[in-house]
């Protein structure tokens, strides 16, 4: 009799580890989908440049491989529009520049690389993104109708395109994502900025500062391709 107690006492208990060890039992996951979104952008200018912000959007690619419980990496290639957009309300000479704009677009590749973490349940999560990313400038494009006028005090700007194409920077975001069948639905608000000058900043420069940051808010689809 003892000894059929302890053979079903040590089956419960090792039915118990096991469960318990089951339960706890993770599974790395990879994913991958799309995103689009709008941006708000400026830039860092020294001098100061009176801005408005610039507002634009973004899209791409996203791959996300879940690592371990609540932490994975995260890695996107996006289509982003940033730049500037001046505002002429506090004109240094004391004329009256309201109904004239200058804006700027540039069009950039940009390349996060992210660490993922998470916290919440099976179907409602909150999420964190921060690591460093990179950009590559395909373009840029004004609009303007100030026709030679010259309403900031620091007005070089206006004719002066981007001296460097390669931009670098740091950027993170939270969000909330929620699991269905059908796949990962994440809305996601994001700040990224710019640790790299697109004009030459040297004491013979224009500028000592010229640096982008952007706002983002995001809406991404995500594929599992492991679960």
């Amino acid at each position: 009799m003892k000894r059929t107690i302890a053979c079903c006492c040590i089956c419960t208990l090792s039915a118990a580890c096991f469960t318990m060890r089951a339960q706890h039992t993770f599974r790395p996951e990879w994913a991958v989908g799309v995103s689009a979104g709008a941006n708000g952008a400026s830039v860092s200018f020294s001098p100061k440049v009176q801005q408005s912000m610039y507002m634009g959007y973004t899209g791409g690619m996203t791959v996300r491989w879940i690592t371990e419980k609540n932490l994975g990496i995260q890695f996107e290639v996006n289509y982003k529009q940033q730049g500037w957009q001046e505002r002429f309300d506090e004109a240094p000479d004391g004329n009256d520049y309201s109904g004239l704009y200058y804006r700027r677009r540039m069009n950039y590749i940009d390349i996060p690389f992210f660490t993922h973490v998470y916290f919440g349940g099976k179907r409602l999560r909150f999420i964190v993104n921060l690591g460093p990313q990179a950009g590559l400038l395909l373009g840029e494009k004004t609009a303007s109708n100030l026709n030679g006028l010259e309403p900031q005090r620091t007005n070089a700007q206006h004719d002066m395109p981007a001296a460097k194409s390669l931009e670098w920077g740091i950027g993170g975001g939270m969000g909330m994502e929620l699991r269905t069948g059908a796949g990962f639905f994440l809305l996601e608000g994001r700040y990224c900025y710019a640790l790299s000058d697109f004009y030459g900043t040297r004491r013979t420069d224009v500028f000592g500062k010229a640096s982008a940051q952007v706002f983002s808010l995001k809406l991404t689809y995500l594929f599992p391709l492991r679960r």
